[in-house]
């Protein structure tokens, strides 16, 4: 079968692209596998920031490019039995048997009543979301029903470690919201940990994994003069093994994504999965996250970690896992046997069903 894959969103490699090429390295060892994109260098990165295999898979023109005819893409597409795409809303015009569409988060902005959307609509075969929650209002909004695979961890590159460092680990791609502010709230972990510094905290840290576009340079060096004169440590673009090795480290984890966010009008500002948060857990991490979004079908409050609604919370419930250790130890292997069932075969085997 030919199947070709289409993200638009490969130069800033994000969860979704962890997703998408995941997927593209899964069905390419039984498939003739293509990826849309223009920059074989992006793609080379993220073969080493995802540690993935993808010399399988064809590299050709970008065919979704504004710049690409329409007729062109439709003569290209017609020589593919399936066509996978990550959607921010749009439906393309292909020539594909099949067409199978992705959604990483919520389209509630995206008006779905016109003609010739739902003209375009007529043609998807399927739609995957990335989680329950996102399929939720996916359904809705699209008047279709989608399916969820949630995404992969491979749990074979990170090693159950109980030896951890007094580390507070957070990850995630940095990425300006329309109000201000960072969608993953790292400005906010930072003050909550200078506030527990200033309140007493001896001997910990918190580090933070992010990558940015050069456009949101400045707002990352504003993080690093946030956190000036304390134990915070921004880490850049670093290399996948180099984050294994945090994870390791790390005896807690924490997410701030959607907080303080109205999420009822915009639900899309909350972490529509959190796949961070389930590698941290494989490796033995007590997550305390936001309880909103994807976030909550990975964490079982009090059985494999916390999820908290304020900072008083998140600082109450951090500090009770710092201060009792057997509480953090049943927590940490619980966290392992929950985050364990995200793993990469489980992945492999039902987007490979889906066709």
């Amino acid at each position: 079968m030919k199947i070709g894959i289409y993200d638009p969103y490969l130069d800033t490699l994000g969860g979704g692209e962890k997703y998408m090429l995941t997927a593209a390295q899964c069905l390419s060892a039984s498939h003739t596998v293509s990826i849309f994109w223009d920059k074989t260098d992006d793609l080379k990165q993220a073969e080493e920031k995802f540690a993935l295999d993808l010399n399988k898979i064809k590299i050709e023109e970008n065919i979704f490019s504004p710049k690409v005819s329409l007729l062109k893409r439709l003569k290209k597409t017609s020589e593919f039995n399936v066509i996978i795409f990550l959607s921010d809303g749009s439906i393309p015009i292909v020539l594909s048997k099949k067409l199978i569409l992705h959604f990483q988060f919520p389209i509630e902005w995206v008006d779905t009543s016109s003609l010739t959307f739902n003209l375009k609509k007529s043609r998807i075969d399927m739609i995957i979301c990335n989680s329950r929650f996102t399929k939720e209002y996916i359904d809705r909004k699209m008047h279709k029903k989608s399916i969820v695979v949630y995404p992969p961890v491979d749990i074979n590159m990170l090693e159950y470690n109980t030896n951890k460092e007094n580390l507070i680990l957070t990850v995630g791609r940095y990425s300006r919201m329309p109000s201000g502010g960072d969608f993953k709230k790292q400005e906010i972990l930072i003050d909550v940990f200078k506030k527990m510094i200033d309140q007493g905290l001896k001997s910990w840290k918190l580090c933070i994994v992010t990558s940015n576009l050069p456009k949101d340079e400045i707002y990352v060096n504003e993080l690093e003069k946030r956190a000036k004169g304390y134990p915070v440590k921004i880490h850049r673009s670093i290399k996948n093994n180099e984050i294994l090795q945090l994870y390791n480290k790390a005896r807690i984890y924490w997410h701030a994504a959607g907080f303080g966010e109205d999420l009822e009008k915009h639900p899309e500002r909350a972490e529509h999965f959190g796949i961070s948060t389930a590698e941290a857990m494989v490796a033995g991490c007590v997550p305390v996250v936001y309880g909103a979004g994807g976030q909550m079908e990975i964490v079982k409050d009090k059985t494999d970690g916390f999820l908290w609604n304020n900072t008083e919370e998140l600082v109450e419930k951090t500090q009770l896992i710092i201060n009792n250790n057997i509480l953090w130890s049943k927590l940490s292997e619980n966290a392992k046997k929950t985050a364990s069932c995200f793993n990469k075969q489980r992945f492999c085997s039902e987007i490979n069903s889906v066709l």
